[in-house]
């Protein structure tokens, strides 16, 4: 229990800048272009500026074991086709509805809400294994949606998904902040301090103002529309992908730190890239809409749990 209360104490500051973005936009009135502008701010040039700057210190920061790829999204793989099942079985839905249920169920809101709450609970020493996820998070989970999709139109996989979805993602400034980051790190030197002064200070916005923009981004969301399957999607994201992470990991023998920050990453709150993909596939947009609001809630005692009950293995 004091296990579980410690890792509730360290996410409530966080969850209260999400509650004060939502307040913000549903008691204050602010106009939607804020939540916008301040998101855009956060993706292009906060979250990126703290990014590059940790990993410019990559020869100083612990190694990163690469087999939790395995683990992760091994277990993404395997919820994915379960959640399939269950949207088909329960809620008799079509193929690409499928598709997008079962992304749903596997898609965790890591920028805006994994990295702040594995740098609060885990540490510094975490970022790397977070920003190893990252690098593969977007590429693997469209790519595979994509596929699924195609597969249910055509009968047959298409290439071009994948090649588009690669193209976006390496645009992305978080993925470039933390390749760049990366490769600089591994030259070993520093930066100099009248670069690294100034990322420091704007990097120092980044994670604070990304809770923000998250509470903002889910005052746009409805509960009411189609409530059965946003908790489907959601206890499937919160309960059985964690469990499943935690699994592979321990099967695979992944060292306590990969495994900490994985088991997080999967317990959290979905991206609110997966209701884009719902808007994009015209499917499961209200259940998808409904999962973000019930999963970010839930994972301020579901993530918490987790971490706590990690401490006895």
């Amino acid at each position: 229990m004091n296990a579980f209360l410690h890792q509730l104490a360290l996410g409530v500051p966080l969850f209260a800048l999400i509650l004060l973005g939502y307040l913000l936009m549903r008691v204050g009135g602010w106009p939607k272009a804020m939540s916008h502008h301040l998101t855009t701010f956060v993706f292009s040039v906060g979250l990126p500026a703290m990014l590059f700057r940790m990993m410019s210190d990559l020869s100083k920061l612990p190694p990163v074991d690469g087999r939790l790829l395995i683990a992760f999204f091994g277990a993404c793989l395997i919820v994915f086709v379960v959640g399939r099942l269950v949207a088909w079985k329960l809620f008799g839905l079509d193929g690409i509805g499928q598709s997008v249920f079962g992304v749903g169920c596997i898609f965790s809101n890591n920028i805006m809400l994994g990295l702040p709450l594995a740098k609060a609970s885990l540490g510094d020493q975490a970022i790397p294994s977070v920003a190893l996820v990252l690098v593969f998070n977007a590429l693997v989970l469209w790519s595979l949606v994509s596929l699924s999709v195609e597969w249910h139109r055509h009968g047959s996989l298409s290439f071009k998904g994948i090649r588009d979805t690669l193209k976006g993602v390496l645009r992305n400034p978080i993925i470039l902040s933390i390749l760049a980051g990366s490769a600089f790190g591994l030259t070993g030197a520093s930066l100099p301090e009248i670069v690294d002064s100034p990322l420091r200070m704007v990097g120092q916005t980044g994670m604070p103002l990304a809770l923000v923009a998250l509470g903002m981004s889910l005052a746009d969301y409805d509960l009411k529309d189609e409530w059965r399957l946003s908790l489907g999607i959601a206890g499937l994201k919160l309960l059985l992908l964690p469990l499943l992470v935690f699994g592979l990991a321990r099967l695979i023998g992944l060292p306590e730190q990969e495994t900490r920050v994985i088991v997080l990453l999967g317990s959290i709150g979905l991206g609110a890239n997966v209701f884009l993909m719902a808007r994009q596939f015209k499917a499961v947009e209200g259940g998808m809409a409904g999962a973000l609001i019930i999963s970010t809630m839930c994972s301020a005692v579901t993530t918490p749990l987790f971490m706590a009950l990690l401490s006895h293995f």
